[in-house]
């Protein structure tokens, strides 16, 4: 009987010892030494909607863990943490830029760093620019304004619609250049332009080489339909710095590098002050063609902030607040009542006798005319 009982001791003993070892969490996968390999949450997707322009919705479905851990969620936007710990499925944005794109993920934890994501886009609404009033004064056999989500594209066959002695005619002049050889226009030219008048501010013997219709190319520029002021000022380059309402475009106060207008180079000028040059006809001095000493719309700058003649609307005078590049902010023929930054000729004499069209800096950030 006492061996019987000590048999009987020793296989409870056994299966209690075999049962403990045995024992515990048996929740995850076998890493291959006994031990268990946590399991990341299920894979999810998230997606964004009652998007209004500076709100939106956040939702995700729900990340179960194999584990049977607690799983909670960080919200990422824009590459900043903004959330994090929730157990809900939603998240209201708040505070978000109308017309304006984001990005983020939706991260879902279980505590024993195990992880999934889901990523989410979209975009917040906006209210559409509508284009500028001012853009109605561009000639529309020269220039075509196309409003483009928030940019506007001007495009211009570089022509003028008023009168000049650089239209095509029947008179030959002939010019030498700095760099030697002789170059003739009109050599061949049987009729005159319709547009085509004697000079009468310069003269043949002093005209530049070429006609406007010699041009035969296009222009394009695309600017913000509502521009900013930039943080600093940048200086205009050679060549095209803006479009004049006419089609033809608008030059700074240098004929090269390095070289100011002079009264040999505006010799060559005509009565609106402008002539042709290596790539088009252009204007570098108040264009006397539909703007003398008043507020008419000269045109616009690379940067897309109007140009006006010397005069302001708002007050019918000499506006006294410019900055160094003839710009301010007030009202306009063309803003409706409200106030916004321009451009203006500045009402100084140059060489005692000239108004230069735009001698300064860009005052918002210019886009290149191609």
């Amino acid at each position: 009987m006492k061996n019987y009982l000590k048999i009987l001791a020793l296989i409870v003993s056994v299966t209690t010892a075999f049962y403990a070892c045995s024992g515990g969490d048996d929740s995850g996968s076998d890493d291959g030494d006994g031990g268990t390999t946590n399991q990341a949450p299920s894979s999810f997707t998230a997606s964004v909607d009652l998007i209004t322009e500076t709100t939106a919705a956040l939702n995700w479905t729900d990340a179960t863990d194999p584990d049977g851990d607690t799983v909670t969620y960080t919200i990422t936007l824009q590459g900043s943490e903004i959330a994090i710990g929730l157990t809900v499925l939603t998240l209201d944005l708040t505070g978000l830029t109308s017309s304006s794109s984001y990005s983020g993920t939706v991260v879902a934890n279980d505590g024993n760093e195990g992880s999934s994501s889901a990523s989410f886009s979209f975009s917040t609404e906006g209210t559409a620019p509508a284009l500028h009033l001012a853009f109605a004064e561009f000639d529309t056999d020269n220039t075509d304004i196309i409003l483009s989500g928030s940019n506007v594209i001007i495009e211009t066959n570089g022509m003028a619609n008023h009168t000049s002695p650089y239209w095509s005619n029947t008179t030959e002049r002939c010019a030498t250049p700095p760099m030697g050889g002789e170059i003739c226009t009109n050599t061949d030219t049987t009729v005159n332009h319709p547009l085509f008048v004697e000079p009468t501010a310069t003269s043949y013997q002093f005209m530049a080489p070429g006609n406007i219709d010699d041009f035969n190319g296009s222009y394009s520029l695309t600017v913000l339909a509502a521009p900013d002021l930039a943080a600093n000022s940048s200086a205009t380059g050679l060549g095209a710095i803006g479009i004049a309402i006419s089609g033809a475009n608008i030059y700074n106060d240098q004929e090269g590098p390095n070289m100011p207008l002079d009264n040999n180079t505006i010799g060559s000028f005509d009565y609106t002050a402008a002539h042709t040059g290596p790539q088009s006809y252009h204007y570098h001095l108040e264009p006397k063609a539909w703007s003398n000493d008043d507020d008419a719309l000269i045109g616009i700058i690379a940067d897309g902030f109007f140009i006006y003649g010397r005069k302001c609307n708002s007050t019918n005078d000499y506006p006294t607040d410019l900055d160094a590049s003839g710009g301010h902010t007030s009202a306009t023929q063309h803003s409706e009542g409200a106030s916004e930054y321009h451009y203006h000729i500045q009402n100084e004499l140059y060489l005692n006798q000239y108004y230069i069209l735009f001698p300064g800096n860009y005052q918002g950030t210019p886009s290149n005319i191609q």
